[in-house]
């Protein structure tokens, strides 16, 4: 993978707009429908059944510009929630306790000046945090002491490391990002974080280099375990494995490698109707940072909003409408659907 040194959007890059992936995501004639494939399996209509995780993207501004980024986000990117736009989110957490997670994402979520506000007040509420980090925004300047505010709030972190390999994650996210991870996670391992008893739960993130599916997420666990911990003393509680979504940049990498009617055929070959119960849309709500609501994360880049009536912005919240709406689905939605499944909680089917 090539690495990007600007985002598309600063680029000029058609595929910075969000209708040109649509375009491009458009299955050719005798390719099947992600909608069908759901039809042969039973389901007809896929649908939420309950909102218990509200995943919030604070902002596309980041100190890193990953090549399989599906935000597109980057240090040139300046889209971040408002103190307003917080508040209404943290107004849903106070009136509905059953949203028992606030799932923090970017970005770099923490490069949020709100960011502080919004995880102080969602513990105050009771609510479960995660601040999902690409861990080298833990040594930048003007962040260093994020680690020890993560740990005061008890917030759960779910760090990218795409390989225990430094060749591999420098590969996909630059030069020097695992020297500069492993060395944020020796610090969060300083602070309690990834040893069992301490409350503080470190989860780290694989993603595939290239245009391949994650491995096992049991086995690679335990591979990442025993590198990290032999080569470097670094403990971790699990390890998610997340498929990469043919959307944005990774899109981008797709095209620009011919490999992206190989890898889609991939993720449809590789179908798996035992997924479609634990995908993520059906329990999560994803907030923009401009507000507005989408079924999942994916959905959020592509411009793809909740329907069928549904209230479309965090300041029109309605429980009731929204925990049992009708999920807006697509081509990409086989990256979701692909072998062991995939979502922002890791591999779906055990």
């Amino acid at each position: 993978m090539s690495q990007p040194k600007t985002s598309l959007q600063h680029r000029g890059n058609p595929l910075a707009n969000p209708t040109e992936q649509l375009v491009v995501l458009m299955p050719p004639r005798g390719t099947e429908k992600f909608a069908a494939k759901l039809s042969e399996s039973g389901v007809e209509r896929l649908a939420s059944d309950r909102i218990e995780i509200l995943q919030v993207n604070i902002g596309k501004l980041c100190n890193m510009t990953c090549s399989h980024c599906h935000v597109d986000a980057g240090p040139d990117r300046r889209e971040n929630m408002t103190r307003e736009t917080v508040d209404a989110c943290i107004g849903v957490l106070r009136d509905h306790p059953q949203i028992g997670t606030l799932d923090l994402t970017g970005g770099a979520p923490e490069m949020n000046p709100n960011f502080k506000h919004f995880v102080r007040q969602a513990r105050s509420l009771g609510r479960h945090v995660i601040d999902r980090c690409n861990l080298t925004i833990l040594l930048a300047k003007g962040f260093t002491e994020m680690p020890e505010f993560l740990a005061e709030n008890q917030v759960e972190i779910v760090a990218s490391l795409p390989c225990y390999l430094e060749e591999n994650t420098d590969a996909q996210r630059g030069d020097g990002a695992f020297s500069k991870s492993v060395q944020a996670l020796k610090r969060l391992n300083d602070l309690g974080y990834g040893h069992p008893g301490s409350g503080l739960i470190l989860t780290l993130v694989y993603n595939p280099v290239g245009a391949s599916l994650p491995p096992n997420q049991q086995s690679l666990e335990c591979a990442y375990r025993k590198e990290l911990d032999a080569r470097f003393g670094i403990q971790f509680n699990r390890l998610f494995t997340i498929t990469n979504m043919p959307v944005s940049r990774y899109l981008e990498y797709l095209v620009q490698t011919n490999e992206f009617d190989t890898y889609m055929q991939k993720l449809v070959d590789a179908y798996n109707p035992a997924s479609i119960d634990g995908l993520m849309c059906r329990n999560t709500l994803s907030v923009g940072w401009d507000g507005r609501l989408f079924d999942c994360d994916f959905n959020q880049m592509l411009d793809l909003q909740v329907d069928h009536g549904n209230p479309t912005h965090i300041q029109d919240f309605n429980y009731d409408a929204l925990s049992k709406r009708q999920i807006i689905v697509g081509q990409h939605c086989f990256g979701c659907t692909a072998g062991a499944g995939s979502g922002c909680q890791g591999a779906i089917a055990k």
